[in-house]
């Protein structure tokens, strides 16, 4: 890998996945892009060329599966891989049927993501745990009712304000203050939500915010 993109319009976000990708590739070029129109300022350029680019789906002035689609035909040899926090199906297919080669989600540890950015030159497409099993869930033997069916594990209507305020990024202090309780309390709530629902990431909260209707995937 020569050149690499990063795609992410969160600088501290898009600084850690760059030093990821130099873990990863020894002496690799990374370039980055925080919107979509600066993307495709990059396409036009002759030596940014790219080997592998990590595209986040949520950008301020589009979405990355648009991209995705766009690299593709532009630069068909690039490994074009999402880096998202949503591991639900409105996020992943999209992205997959518009050409991405791989599915990462940002709350995995540093070591993982660069294994699995390694395994490209093997051959192997770099997915996240939870991804991987539920491509298997969805193309497996497993009846679709219950893959996809929305448990909710009889959360409490304090438990599922609770779900989607951690969906959408709020830490325990700020779930605290936004439902008026301690920060015990919200603490609480939060392990409750997890117990109940068998999750153990903030994007695996998402995923199941999202199939209960709590937040808005798109966004």
């Amino acid at each position: 890998m020569k050149t690499a993109w990063v795609i992410e319009d969160q600088p501290a976000l898009a600084q850690w996945l760059s030093q990821t990708l130099q873990e990863a590739f020894d002496g690799v070029r990374v370039l980055h892009a925080g919107s979509l129109q600066t993307a495709r300022m990059l396409l036009t350029s002759r030596d940014a060329s790219p080997d592998i680019a990590l595209v986040d789906l949520g950008l301020p002035d589009g979405s990355g599966v648009d991209l995705i689609r766009e690299l593709s035909v532009a630069h068909p040899a690039c490994h074009c891989v999402v880096s998202t926090i949503y591991a639900d199906d409105q996020h992943l297919f999209p992205a997959l049927r518009a050409g991405a080669g791989g599915y990462l989600l940002k709350d995995q540890p540093r070591e993982r993501i660069v294994a699995s950015l390694r395994g490209i030159a093997a051959g192997e497409p770099p997915l996240s745990a939870s991804i991987a099993r539920r491509l298997l869930r969805v193309f497996g033997d497993e009846p679709a009712s219950a893959a996809t069916a929305p448990a909710d594990n009889h959360l409490t209507p304090r438990e599922r304000e609770t779900l989607a305020l951690i969906a959408k990024g709020y830490k325990i202090a700020e779930v605290a203050t936004s439902l008026g309780v301690t920060h015990n309390t919200a603490h609480g709530f939060i392990k409750n939500v997890y117990r109940k629902l068998k999750i153990g990431s903030r994007a695996e909260a998402a995923t199941e915010a999202a199939r209960m209707g709590l937040i808005n995937p798109h966004l």
